[in-house]
């Protein structure tokens, strides 16, 4: 895991703060584990961690102005000290425009700024300390160092209502520690604190303009190739030198063995359009993409293509096909990874701590498989559906933009696949009134149906788009939490509804989709470590500043045509030498998870059991352990339940006990105590706390 951190002291002259460390409560200097300074007295910055040297650049104009930029950035110094100078006069979108996905902070006298990034794959974390401020990357060495307990609050907002930013506002899973939303920056002056936004936001009362399609897609084929050409155009890596041969081993089987990724560069080829596109991209731009010569597979430079071919439970054969005719491209080399019952969700529940609790932690060992066969450099297709696809929502911005004529496709496609003639006048209704919904009614809306335990939807893919279009609905874990838990949060989104500002000031399509992209990177992040191979990097130029501004930048009567994603990136890869698609590409998987998750939870039955005997969650009053028992097995007899809620309890669960069961702490010259949680959790049921002020119910 790898992150920076800082802090900003309230005056210069303030006696212990200098390059050395901080002085906390008890007197005594501390600085983090493991760390590098960068620059010290009297705002000190750390990177801390396995950083390449060249994922930390450092750039100085004097002594008390400079800039670091953390990750894979394709700017060069000049646009470096271009932007530090605009973001010294207090322009901070320059920080934020160059290809790659890195988190840039600037000093400038006193002032400290720290941007984050439009998806929410890199957040930024801050917490009041020692009088001033102190932030960082990642929540949990901020919980350390002011030794936080777990805002029970926010978890239960995690679970009943994890789509809607009002629910969760800027807390954490940490009590007292914040973080800044997506598409803001930190600035920092002599310990005070500001949350800046640097991108400008839609207004809901005035359309925004038409843009054309054909130089839209343009735009994210540009984006796109250079998101790939900055993680090409940096040095390669090899791992750990391959200690030698073990008997009965290829070179491959010892560096999966031995945890080792494949040195040089890969990608995912699972079959779908975002994988196939990014693989064909990295594979196609001018230079040599892929492993290092002499390094092994022996492949040369060949771009490694990874595929994962379920054994356990069929469906994909056909992507599985259309991911091997892709392969046959002379600068792939394939590899396909065959996974069986000890790939399936819910079979491996060990792993390591994570920063922040997320869904796919029943699912890492599913990945990790994959990923021990790729690349030092690995490139994914996630985020694709996020950024490209057209939230069902969008139907009622086209009502607000006058353009109804561009609901004829999707409600046309919805009305095919449920088979109903009235379809379209349920889609257009739940549209319509969506379109007329102010956000405040929509949160208060919400807040009832969690009061009153009302979470029936509509099945099948119609029932799903009508449900979708609302401004904000329950998390599938909801119907399984207790009354005071979800009491909590309902008066969590009343207090939303009461603060300044509150609105989104944007259509609600355009709202949820936001929403749900954050979602999705927050996962991201999080299977990220879950997952983490030694020496290894994943790459999700999907998510990257200046593609997701690319996608953002496509008209909505080009997003909710059925298929849109397939043909988006079908013309980007055309505008970029890439015609020869094999049939079916782009097609609709209609083979689901789902299968995979109910054979996984029916083979782990006995271990989740067990998991939810004395579970952490009831202690804290979020659930009653008895119903989470009835729920894993119905499911598991395959009763239609949603099993995405189940994913998050038992995720949430499996996250609560490794880090209750964590020793030690992220910073030196501490005592044992300080670090995050010291208490653990007392079991104490009812109050709600401060929910109505949006903070966390105090169980124990």
């Amino acid at each position: 895991m790898r992150w920076l951190v800082g802090w900003s002291s309230t005056a210069a002259g303030v006696p212990g703060i200098g390059v050395a460390g901080a002085t906390g409560g008890d007197g005594e200097t501390v600085h983090p584990v493991g760390s590098q300074l960068l620059w010290g007295d009297p705002d000190p910055l750390w990177a801390v961690g396995d950083w390449r040297p060249d994922e930390v650049r450092v750039l100085s104009i004097d002594a008390q102005t400079r800039i670091a930029v953390f990750g894979i950035c394709g700017a060069s110094d000049e646009q470096l000290r271009i932007g530090l100078l605009a973001a010294r006069g207090g322009a901070l979108r320059h920080l934020t425009a160059w290809p790659g996905a890195y988190t840039a902070v600037v000093q400038a006298g006193r002032r400290m700024t720290v941007c984050g990034d439009l998806a929410g794959a890199r957040p930024v974390f801050h917490t009041p300390w020692a009088g001033g401020t102190a932030y960082a990357t990642a929540a949990l060495p901020l919980a350390d160092l002011i030794e936080a307990n777990l805002d029970f609050g926010h978890l239960a907002a995690l679970l009943a209502a994890p789509d809607v930013p009002a629910a969760l506002h800027d807390s954490t899973p940490y009590e007292g520690v914040r973080r800044i939303p997506p598409g803001h920056a930190l600035i920092l002056r002599n310990g005070a604190r500001e949350i800046a936004g640097y991108e400008p936001v839609a207004s809901l009362a005035v359309a925004a303009p038409s843009a054309d399609p054909d130089s839209a897609v343009d735009g994210v084929r540009d984006a796109l190739v250079e998101a790939v050409r900055a993680r090409l155009s940096a040095p390669r890596h090899v791992p750990d030198i391959d200690p030698g041969p073990v008997p009965g081993m290829g070179p491959a089987e010892r560096r999966a063995a031995r945890g080792m990724p494949v040195p040089g560069i890969g990608a995912d080829l699972s079959g779908g359009p975002a994988s196939g596109t990014l693989a064909l991209l990295a594979a196609g731009l001018p230079g040599m993409p892929g492993t290092v010569l002499g390094h092994g597979t022996g492949a040369g430079e060949r771009l490694l293509a990874v595929t994962f071919n379920d054994l356990a439970v069929a469906g994909r054969e056909a992507e599985v096909e259309r991911a091997g005719t892709l392969a046959a491209n002379p600068r792939l080399h394939h590899v396909v990874v065959a996974g069986g019952e000890e790939t399936l969700p819910y079979a491996e529940l060990d792993g390591p701590l994570t920063d922040e609790p997320g869904a796919c932690l029943v699912t890492a060992a599913r990945h990790r498989a994959r990923l021990a066969a790729g690349s030092a450099d690995h490139f994914t297709g996630y985020g694709a559906r996020q950024v490209l696809d057209a939230h069902p929502a969008r139907l009622a911005d086209l009502l607000m933009d006058r353009k109804r004529r561009h609901l004829v496709r999707p409600v046309a496609a919805l009305a095919k696949a449920d088979g109903s003639v009235l379809v379209p006048a349920r889609v257009y209704g739940a549209a319509r009134r969506l379109a007329r919904t102010p956000y405040r009614a929509g949160l208060e809306m919400l807040a009832d149906r969690l009061m009153n335990q009302r979470f029936d939807e509509p099945g099948g893919a119609v029932g799903a788009s009508l449900a979708a279009l609302t401004w904000a609905r329950p998390g599938p874990a909801a119907r399984w939490l207790t009354g005071e838990a979800l009491a909590e949060v309902s008066v969590r989104l009343q207090g939303a509804t009461h603060r300044s500002g509150v609105g989104p000031g944007q259509h609600p399509g355009d709202f949820r989709a936001r929403a749900a992209l954050a979602r999705h990177a927050s996962d991201l992040r999080v299977l990220e470590q879950a997952v983490e191979i030694r020496s290894q990097r994943l790459h999700a130029p999907f998510l990257d500043n200046q593609v997701v501004r690319a996608c953002r930048a496509l008209p909505e009567a080009l997003r909710v045509r059925p298929g849109a994603r397939a043909e988006i990136l079908r013309t980007v890869l055309a505008g970029a030498g890439v015609s020869d698609l094999p049939p079916g590409w782009g097609a609709p998987s209609h083979a689901s998870s789902a299968a995979a998750t109910r054979t996984g939870l029916r083979v782990a039955a006995d271990s989740l059991m067990s998991l939810f005997g004395t579970p952490l969650l009831a202690q804290a009053g979020l659930v009653e352990a008895r119903v989470v028992r009835k729920a894993l097995r119905a499911a598991a007899d395959g009763e239609p339940l949603p099993l995405d809620g189940l994913a998050d309890l038992v995720s949430l669960e499996l996250w609560l006990g490794r880090l209750l069961a964590r020793r030690g702490t992220c910073w030196t010259g501490t005592p044992a105590r300080a670090r995050a949680v010291p208490a653990g959790i007392r079991p104490q049921r009812g109050a709600l706390g401060a929910g109505a002020s949006g903070g966390g119910a105090v169980y124990g």
